[in-house]
């Protein structure tokens, strides 16, 4: 049977929803925020592993960083391809589950973004994607992944939310399991008197969970961010960033 996140129709039925235009038009103050994160520049190698539709892939090529976007959507991959074409970039796209891609020694950086980590039920699936990554970088490479701690969602957790989406009623409904280990979503979308639903799943982390996670992984220099731009991690943080290094002479 398949996960939620290997049924395509909810990524192609749901784009909109995940990447309307003004997620997009934040891409390149992101990526800003990116290099000053990671410390790389033009002509650096990355790996946008679960890189969706392509919106800081695209980015980064636009600037010249030599990028391979990883995801499992074709219909995501298609688009970005699309649009690379359009634009004359050279952007390397591979369609691999997260579990599977590992290209050793090839990465100045990674990045994970949008929380697009922790969908696997078991654990140890987590813990084969944080290995692969460290393979993947070089020598002194950083990884950054960008979730939604498990201390935010504490403070801000709502079970329910209604609002407008684009002249559409959206539903979000939410329910804690495991131990604070994991979180339902339930969403709907009431659009020209039709509902359409969708339910899905992904492990938390706290920030102590997610760099022992990445230690375990072969990472060292854990930094923790409260947003891309660098804020400290506490009561008023957004995101949970995490900035990890790959050691030098320590293979992956």
């Amino acid at each position: 049977m398949k996960q939620w996140f290997e049924k395509n129709d909810f990524w192609e039925r749901w784009a909109s929803v995940l990447f309307p235009e003004e997620r997009w038009e934040k891409a390149p103050e992101e990526v800003d925020n990116l290099i000053s994160r990671l410390g790389i520049s033009p002509g650096s190698t990355l790996l946008d592993l679960c890189c969706g539709p392509g919106r800081h892939a695209l980015e980064f090529a636009r600037r010249g960083f030599s990028v391979v976007g990883v995801d499992r959507t074709e219909i995501y991959l298609k688009k970005a391809r699309n649009l690379a074409e359009t634009e004359g970039l050279d952007l390397e796209l591979v369609q691999e589950d997260m579990r599977a891609f590992c290209r050793p020694d090839s990465f100045d950086a990674a990045i994970n973004l949008f929380t697009s980590f922790g969908f696997f039920e078991d654990s140890k699936d987590d813990e084969l994607v944080a290995k692969n990554v460290h393979a993947s970088l070089k020598d002194g490479g950083h990884f950054l992944m960008d979730t939604m701690g498990k201390e935010i969602l504490a403070r801000i957790f709502r079970e329910r939310d209604w609002y407008d989406l684009d002249g559409a009623m959206m539903l979000e409904e939410r329910r804690v399991a495991q131990n604070w280990s994991w979180i339902e979503n339930r969403w709907i979308l009431v659009k020209d008197g039709k509902a359409d639903e969708f339910e899905f799943g992904f492990r938390l982390y706290s920030a102590a969970e997610i760099s022992a996670l990445l230690r375990s992984g072969g990472f060292e220099g854990i930094e923790i961010y409260g947003d891309l731009a660098g804020a400290p991690y506490d009561h008023e943080a957004n995101r949970l960033v995490v900035v990890a290094r790959k050691g030098k002479g320590k293979s992956g």
